[in-house]
């Protein structure tokens, strides 16, 4: 095989040298760099030299099979895709292949056109599993390094994780800003998880869930008597934290008072329970969260500056999820596993129109709002797959020429491109596959297969 592959590496397994010859000289046609091999033995000798992109094997031949061939070939590289070529009569044989782990099968005599569409088809499958075990990878290895909790591997989020492993060890205050939803709260503990205060409390408090009044006791605690009800003393958020990390969520929403005492503490490191005058002294790293622009805050004189710049010593912010890319499957499907284990249900993942309806949403609610759905969607789902009447929301994804993207599979998508195409060219199926860098003979296929053939191809007259 050449070292430098154009379009991706086959392997062609066929006992029949003229076959074996015209399948190499027409794949290479297109683009693939090819190797060939006269039987299994020959083929897994070739797979140990020079690794394969996919296998087209023949079913029946000497020495080693087909199916064997896939056997032995998944046992060194179980993602490899093994298309299996049979004649008619084999079919029985090809699906068993199939069950056995083939990515398709086609029978002779074999249409090269419709080949060309198997072979892409199980290569972006193959390259789809690829990604996914990258990704999964990706969440291990941050697993490891304390980052549990947060999913995602865009180079947004890959940003993030970035700084919070560059500041976690440090006793540094950290202001995470964004978007309700984003998951701000699991970043701050991930931050202690990550810093060497781990082992002692992580407490969180937030901030916009309480009156004034009840805020600052909280914070701080009270004496016994401070208050009606006060009927012993209790420590506050700050003495529960000692040794380890205080989370103040929402703390854009604290009153201008208590903004005077939080400077105090973060200055001093020292404070007063309410009703009490005796100081105490406490070691706490703080983590605060906001939704808020906090520095428009400080310009309106709704946020003391002073404590501002006390909070943001280091800023991170978390982008939202409709900036994060592939993240919003990745996610998906995390929830997905997560609730179906819960559930006791069996559920496998989501059909096409499914991914495409989570992908064209904007999820104003972002995490928390796409957690919530994919949990609603496996309790009401009734079979192995959520589909996209299971998912609470609507999405409007951008069309453009009554193709939805995303919203359209890549077939729909292939077709409008192919026909609009053809319609400007006034028909040339040469020019059209010039323009398209595909080959005439896929045109060709792709119009028989849309019943078009020799017909009006205007996209319009056929939607």
């Amino acid at each position: 095989m050449n070292d430098t592959p154009r379009k991706g590496r086959i392997l062609v397994v066929d006992d029949e040298p003229s076959a074996r010859s015209a399948l190499e000289k027409l794949l290479a046609g297109e683009g693939y760099s090819v190797a060939s091999a006269g039987d299994g033995v020959e083929a897994m000798e070739r797979l140990s030299e020079v690794p394969a992109d996919l296998v087209l094997t023949d079913l029946n031949m000497p020495r080693m099979d087909g199916l064997e061939l896939l056997t032995k070939a998944h046992e060194v590289t179980p993602d490899l895709p093994i298309i299996i070529v049979t004649s008619a009569q084999d079919v029985g044989t090809a699906i068993k292949a199939m069950r056995a782990g083939a990515a398709d099968y086609i029978t002779k005599p074999v249409d090269f056109d419709a080949l060309l569409v198997v072979i892409e088809r199980a290569l972006e499958h193959r390259d789809v599993r690829v990604e996914a075990e990258n990704l999964r990878r990706q969440l291990r290895e941050r697993d490891a390094e304390g980052l549990q909790g947060l999913v995602g591997a865009s180079p947004a989020m890959q940003k993030v994780y970035r700084v919070a492993k560059q500041v976690a060890a440090s006793r540094a205050t950290v202001l995470i800003t964004g978007e309700s939803g984003t998951g701000k709260g699991e970043l701050a503990r991930a931050l202690h998880m990550l810093s060497p205060r781990a082992k002692h409390p992580f407490v969180s408090l937030h901030c916009a869930a309480l009156a004034e009044s009840l805020l600052e006791s909280e914070l701080f605690g009270h004496e016994k008597g401070a208050f009606t009800g006060a009927d012993k003393r209790r420590p506050g958020r700050f003495e529960q934290a000692n040794g380890g990390t205080l989370f103040l969520d929402e703390v854009g929403e604290i009153p201008a008072l208590t903004q005077v005492k939080l400077l105090k503490v973060l200055q001093e490191r020292t404070f007063e329970r309410v009703g009490g005058n005796e100081p105490i002294n406490v070691d706490v790293r703080l983590i605060a969260a906001t939704n808020r622009d906090l520095a428009a805050d400080v310009r309106a004189g709704r946020f003391r500056e002073d404590l501002y710049y006390r909070l943001n010593v280091v800023h991170i912010d978390v982008p939202p999820l409709r900036l994060r890319g592939g993240d919003v499957l990745v996610l998906a499907n995390h929830f997905l596993r997560k609730f179906a284990l819960e559930n006791h249900k069996r559920i496998d993942g989501f059909t096409d129109r499914a991914r495409a309806k989570i992908v064209g949403y904007r999820w104003p609610g972002n995490v928390r709002a796409l957690e919530n759905a994919i949990e609603r969607a496996v309790v009401l789902a009734e079979g192995t797959q959520i589909d996209e009447g299971d998912l609470p929301f609507e999405a409007a994804p951008e069309a453009i020429g009554g193709v939805r993207i995303p919203g359209s599979t890549m077939g729909e998508i292939e077709k409008y491109a192919i026909l609009k195409t053809l319609e400007a060219v006034d028909g040339s199926t040469s020019r059209a596959a010039e323009i398209l860098d595909i080959s005439v003979r896929t045109i060709q296929y792709r119009l028989h297969e849309y019943g078009l053939a020799g017909k009006d191809k205007r996209p319009n007259a056929h939607d």
